[in-house]
């Protein structure tokens, strides 16, 4: 019953999809080769969508290590509910997850108000950048959870729906971390330009 399932997914799935599938596969038999095919292919993918969730470049190649072992271990329960990628991407995220609540349990009372934090005038985030480099500055003050919203929409090409499996959350709410995520980029961009 499952294969027929997943047999009728494989005809909605993209074109590469299929051989990822092939991999997955195979790294579930152990097959080390499958599995550093796999990890190529996902490396640069994976670092770009953590660097822009988290914004912490310390943490990536952790996260990127820890997210591959997952599929090592757990490439038997791929289900092919959901594309090799979704599947992927929810474990990355996961792990980012997992990784600010340590970073934050450490950092508890590290953080001292009177110190001076760098805050960028509009001026110089508006010379620093043009476009491109300001919305991506812009794109880093929202939280992680609409970062991920907007890096998987606009960057990877993610549906709604499929952004929900990979965050662990209703496709509603995933509409209200983009609504908001909107929101803020539209307000501080107009200020900008009235600047």
């Amino acid at each position: 019953m499952q294969m027929a399932k997943a047999g009728s997914l494989d005809t909605l799935r993209r074109p590469g999809d299929e051989e990822e599938v092939r991999l997955v596969r195979r790294i579930a038999e152990q097959d080390r080769h499958a599995f550093e095919l796999l990890y190529r292919i996902y490396y640069r993918r994976l670092t770009r969508f953590l660097d822009r969730v988290t914004r912490r470049p310390q943490m990536i190649d952790e996260i990127v290590d820890d997210t591959m072992l997952v599929v090592w271990r757990k490439a038997a329960t791929f289900n092919g509910a959901s594309q090799v990628s979704t599947w992927i991407f929810a474990i990355a995220y996961k792990k980012a997850m997992k990784a600010f609540k340590r970073e934050r349990s450490k950092a508890q009372g590290a953080f001292h108000p009177d110190e001076p934090t760098y805050a960028p005038s509009p001026e110089t985030t508006f010379i620093e950048g043009q476009s491109h480099s300001v919305l991506r500055r812009l794109v880093a003050e929202l939280s992680a959870e609409q970062r991920a919203v907007v890096e998987l929409t606009y960057y990877h090409g993610c549906a709604y729906r499929e952004i929900a499996q990979i965050v662990g959350c209703p496709v509603d709410t995933v509409k209200t971390r983009m609504f908001h995520a909107r929101r803020k980029l539209r307000a501080v961009l107009t200020a900008l330009e009235q600047e």
